[in-house]
């Protein structure tokens, strides 16, 4: 499979719209950061060693049984554009994109488990569900770590963990996350308080592309900080059973506020979007996560009728600069872009 021939619809574990609190998260992720024995960290390796810790992971990886077919991408021989779908698509980091030498990813169909191989660790690999799912996820990467582990020895030390290239990772090497939509803790103006006790409790927030980038469509990503001295199972729990809950309550609560207290102000805001998105010419990249948000909102509110929420969901992935460019089948201009993308926000927001 080509990058290319992902580009058709969106990733099953974004576009779902299912799972539990859907209406505020949107998926969950667990990362796991590991690194093989007897080499240096990716930072310090030549081409040379790169290319053994690529074929090593990949050889060890390709030979397991991972619930579903599987496929490798050579990220250093694929194009720009194809690179940046792959981000997009949360299936690599930027780093990754603009590294160099030897590197690549394995990706299972659905695009629920992907892994990085020389990224800033050897191996990055990480499994998705929608919804808030973490428990499920912790319980299958876990067992394809120990699948791996059995045929490649991972750096570990007793009294640190596992070794990695950013002391961050230290430990257990772990990073949970969900991605959350919070428009209606924004609208009130409430949503840098609940994002300041969040980072009180170490936990990091970023945006929809994560590390680097801003909340825009009112999409948050929010994981822990700390790997070293806390358990695998601990993190989780604390997310499931305490974290993402109290969040999306105060997002629920939120927006039973505004449809109390203004309901003409927040049916003129959605109903504003999805006019301007059944209708414009040209839509910029920011401009569709900005007003999809608040369509997003809309539909989760039941404010508009005959519009699903998988849909809705879709639709922030597939407007992406390179997934738009990727099914034109050429490069575009920034004006060619937002045309396309309003073409395509058009036939699918317009609902007879």
């Amino acid at each position: 499979m080509k990058p290319a021939d992902l580009c058709k619809a969106s990733s099953a574990w974004f576009g779902q719209g299912r799972g539990l609190f859907s209406d505020v998260v949107i998926s969950s992720r667990i990362r796991l950061a590991r690194n093989a024995a007897g080499f240096a960290f990716v930072p310090c390796l030549g081409a040379d060693e790169k290319q053994t810790v690529l074929d090593t992971f990949k050889t060890a990886l390709l030979g397991i049984e991972l619930e579903g077919e599987i496929f490798f991408i050579d990220v250093a021989q694929v194009s720009p554009v194809e690179r940046e779908l792959l981000v997009e698509r949360h299936l690599i980091t930027r780093r990754q994109a603009n590294g160099q030498g030897p590197r690549g990813v394995i990706v299972a169909y659905g695009e629920a488990f992907a892994a990085m191989i020389n990224e800033e660790d050897h191996l990055r690999m990480q499994v998705l569900a929608p919804g808030l799912d973490l428990h499920s996820c912790w319980e299958r990467i876990n067992r394809i770590d120990d699948k791996i582990e059995a045929q490649v020895r991972y750096a570990f030390d007793r009294r640190y963990g596992y070794m990695t290239a950013c002391p961050t990772n230290l430990g257990t090497g772990i990073r949970v996350s969900v991605m959350l939509h919070l428009p209606a803790l924004k609208m009130t103006g409430q949503i840098e308080k609940v994002l300041a006790a969040a980072r009180d409790c170490d936990l990091a927030v970023r945006g929809l592309f994560g590390e680097g980038t801003e909340a825009i469509g009112d999409l948050f990503q929010l994981s822990n900080q700390v790997t070293l001295g806390v358990s695998e199972a601990r993190v989780v729990d604390d997310f499931v059973t305490r974290i993402v809950p109290k969040i999306a309550a105060y997002e629920l609560e939120a927006r039973k506020a505004l449809l109390a207290e203004r309901p003409q102000t927040l049916d003129d805001k959605i109903q504003r979007a999805l006019g301007v998105l059944r209708n414009a010419c040209l839509v910029s990249s920011q401009e569709a996560l900005f007003l999809l948000s608040n369509v997003r909102l809309g539909v989760n509110l039941g404010r508009i009728e005959k519009l699903d929420l998988a849909t809705v969901n879709e639709l922030f992935m597939l407007t992406q600069p390179a997934h738009l460019q990727l099914r034109a089948g050429r490069m575009l201009d920034a004006e060619q872009r937002d045309s396309l993308r309003a073409q395509i926000l058009r036939s699918r927001l317009c609902v007879n």
